[in-house]
């Protein structure tokens, strides 16, 4: 009979998935099926980049998960000092070229990094951000480390999908193939778990009303329909309200 892994090894292992994954993913566009839910999500997009750019120039400012480098670009060229970290060489590699080409290289850099270790001294951030990656992390692991990197006074902003609405999951267990095996979209337990390494979370849900525009993508009801949508979902997904943690998606500010 095989030994069981220590958790050491479990964990390295899960780290190779994550990044062969995302290779994979960064260098074939595997995600393009999904694009038309993301026409839905313009509000929670516009409220996270709102938060990460917020006063951004001459922030020091890290980008955790950064993919192919979305927000450092942006933090870069309004004068901030961008770095970017990705378990995906891939991701790494492309971001890096991308930096080149928009004449951002000198406030931009980009580093391969395990983001559940990360290799920076303590306060090293003003600002952390982060969109669709803390669901594929230990959080145990994780949160504290953001906390550690994130100077007093300073806030991480993440965009995460919530695990909650039973739909939405029905979804998910269908496409498989679009996700790691190891992911897992955030629960309210999650959520609350951040409070123990941050001196203040606040949390704003997105899209659940909304998500019923999307077979009219393409179509000249989209924006009205979308518009309307939206305006619901400002009051089922308020505070204190009942359906708030059944939508799709939650912008998380973690105040240091």
């Amino acid at each position: 009979m095989r030994a069981s892994n220590s958790p050491e090894q479990d964990s390295r292992q899960r780290l190779r998935r994550e990044a062969s994954f995302h290779d994979a993913r960064f260098a074939e566009d595997t995600r393009a099926a999904t694009d038309r839910f993301y026409s839905v999500t313009a509000a929670s997009f516009s409220h996270y980049r709102e938060r990460v750019l917020e006063g951004a120039g001459g922030l020091e400012v890290l980008e955790y998960g950064c993919g192919t480098g979305a927000a450092a670009y942006d933090v870069a060229a309004r004068g901030g000092l961008a770095t970017g970290i990705d378990i995906s060489p891939v991701a790494i590699d492309m971001a890096r070229s991308h930096a080149r080409e928009k004449g951002l290289e000198a406030n931009a850099r980009f580093e391969v990094m395990n983001a559940e270790a990360l290799a920076f001294p303590d306060g090293s951030f003003d600002r952390i951000c982060g969109s669709g990656i803390l669901h594929h992390l230990d959080l145990d692991r994780a949160y504290p480390e953001i906390a550690r990197v994130l100077r007093p006074g300073g806030y991480g902003v993440f965009l995460e999908p919530l695990g909650h609405n039973p739909l939405i999951n029905w979804y998910r267990r269908r496409t498989p193939g679009m996700r790691t095996e190891d992911e897992h979209p955030l629960m309210r337990a999650d959520l609350a778990q951040a409070r123990r390494h941050f001196r203040q979370v606040d949390v704003r849900c997105f899209h659940l009303a909304a998500l019923a525009a999307v077979p009219f993508r393409g179509t000249p009801l989209m924006r009205p329909m979308l518009a309307a949508l939206c305006g619901l979902d400002r009051v089922l997904l308020a505070r204190g309200s009942p359906f708030r943690y059944q939508a799709w998606m939650v912008v998380m500010e973690l105040r240091r």
